[in-house]
């Protein structure tokens, strides 16, 4: 057996030179239709990781933090008007 045939070999591998004569989808010299060969390299790029989540702790303490100073500026200015602080 040729090496070179397609056929099998004594240690039941497959040559690394097929004969074009049987090998599905070669056209006559040696050629290749569209859509029968896959192609070289992925066409689409691999997907990048998930982006990491930001945490919700800082967000929700600045938000408290904010409506406390807001709070105690709108208590202050009735305070005023009331004349409370004298």
């Amino acid at each position: 057996m040729a090496a070179g045939s397609g056929e099998r070999d004594t240690n039941g591998m497959t040559g690394s030179d097929p004969d074009p004569a049987i090998t599905a989808g070669l056209e006559a010299g040696g050629g290749v239709r569209p859509g029968d060969t896959p192609p070289g390299e992925a066409s689409t790029a691999a997907s990048s990781p998930d982006p990491p989540i930001p945490g919700r702790a800082i967000p929700v303490t600045l938000m408290v933090v904010l409506g406390l100073v807001i709070l105690l500026i709108v208590v202050g200015l009735i305070g005023r008007i009331a004349g409370l602080f004298g």
